[in-house]
């Protein structure tokens, strides 16, 4: 991932060479390279992520885009805060890898899960939670779309939430391939380990208004962003509730900026719509019209 835009875009090559300093790692072999299983750790995963969607915006800057509103999912808010001028991208990247790194140790491999819910009857997920845990954890994670919700937790309780969910009129309940159980109760080990970090961190006034994961709102200063960061690690992503909020303030065109095509996706059935658009390769920079 990331690689066309190397190939093609000077300003973009510099952005993985500044990742390469900052970490070093060779993380532009990783995004271009693999190989997978090393990519896929997400101490590495998350810095990569970083590092594709900031080449991407870096080229749209240079070519005069500015936003109205900016947005993250999940680790995406620390590309967002880049974008708007509130954190450097040094700082973002030595963010994330400690942040990836975190994560990761505060569950040992195999006690935690996730999975995606889809056209979950809203009024039946709490019960259905509730029921699973059974003195274990098991929260929603991600709100991402109407027909969509991610949980995470303690395996078992997951488990046990996938066949309570189907029961109750899910049309399907999938465990997921992750490495850890984020945006749960049990990623406040990491919560508490990065808290230094973002307070050593210098985290400006934002250039844009950005609407935040924690809260689903609307947040312009430093102190606002510093707060998200840290509150965003155990606690849901309202993704949803998010881009309703871009839409009910008529934003009606949206630039999916980085690796993948996931979140355009997720636009569909807001109301009123916001189109999505695509930059993650150099063919979406040179076809896109500001």
């Amino acid at each position: 991932m990331g690689k066309s835009l190397a190939d093609r875009f000077d300003a973009a090559r510099r952005v993985f060479e500044e990742a390469d300093d900052v970490l070093g790692i060779s993380l532009s072999r990783l995004c271009f390279e693999g190989p997978e299983e090393e990519l896929k750790l997400t101490e590495n995963t998350q810095p990569a992520l970083l590092s594709v969607s900031t080449a991407a915006w870096t080229l749209l800057r240079e070519r005069g885009w500015q936003p109205d509103y900016v947005a993250g999912h999940s680790l995406g808010e620390y590309s967002a805060l880049v974008a708007a001028g509130s954190l450097s991208f040094a700082d973002a990247l030595r963010l994330v890898r400690k942040r990836g790194r975190y994560m990761q140790e505060a569950v040992p491999p195999g006690i935690g899960a996730m999975a995606a819910l889809l056209k979950m009857p809203e009024d039946k997920l709490d019960a259905v939670l509730q029921q699973a845990a059974e003195g274990e954890v098991v929260s929603a994670a991600n709100f991402n779309s109407a027909d969509q919700v991610v949980i995470a937790g303690h395996a078992g309780a997951v488990n046990r939430a996938v066949a309570l969910a189907k029961a109750a009129g899910a049309r399907r309940a999938v465990l997921l391939p992750v490495s850890a159980p984020f945006h749960c109760a049990l990623m406040k080990p990491a919560q508490e380990r990065l808290r230094a970090d973002l307070d050593q961190t210098e985290v400006r006034d934002l250039q844009f208004p950005l609407i935040n994961n924690w809260q689903a709102r609307e947040i312009r200063t430093g102190a606002e962003a510093r707060q998200g960061l840290y509150q965003q690690v155990p606690n849901p992503v309202r993704w949803l509730e998010a881009m309703r909020h871009l839409a009910a303030n008529g934003v009606a065109r949206a630039v999916e900026i980085g690796a993948g095509s996931v979140l355009g996706g997720l636009l569909r059935g807001i109301e009123p719509p916001i189109a999505a658009m695509k930059a993650g390769e150099a063919a979406d920079i040179e076809g896109l019209a500001y």
